[in-house]
């Protein structure tokens, strides 16, 4: 069973980031640049909020705002979900899945560590079933 910790190690630590009065508009570059679905939003170094595409389509496409004169912190989630390094993919999984997000957070010692995306954790699980496939595949042929 893979940790959170593991999974932070094997992706890396980068975390993308905008701060509560950033225009959308410069938050969706930025997503766009860095090929991720949601920036952490960011005050002197304290997480205060996270900004999804589905916060973008349904409080400013929607509503008929312009992401250029909307600032994140008007549209940003502002419970956000996190998981500690110390957790499982597992663990993972059941919120993503409870919560219906697809961005979690990584707090080590209540400090912001990293970002798991859902994309994250399918990819661990799988190659947790290969390896356990192929261990099962080993043993009924009876190689080692």
């Amino acid at each position: 069973m893979e940790y959170v910790n593991q999974l932070l190690k094997g992706k890396g630590q980068n975390i993308w980031s905008v701060e509560p009065d950033t225009p959308v508009f410069q938050a969706l570059e930025l997503m766009a640049e860095k090929n991720c679905g949601a920036v952490l939003v960011l005050k002197a170094d304290r997480l205060v909020g996270i900004l999804s595409e589905r916060d973008y389509a349904r409080k400013v496409i929607l509503k008929g705002k312009s992401s250029k004169n909307t600032l994140v912190k008007s549209i940003m989630s502002t419970r956000v979900v996190c998981i500690r390094t110390d957790q499982t993919v597992n663990d993972c999984m059941a919120l993503m899945t409870d919560k219906r997000i697809r961005h979690l957070p990584v707090l080590e010692d209540e400090k912001l560590v990293g970002v798991i995306s859902i994309g994250d954790v399918v990819k661990a699980v799988i190659s947790e079933q290969e390896f356990i496939i192929h261990q099962l595949e080993n043993y009924i042929s009876g190689s080692q």
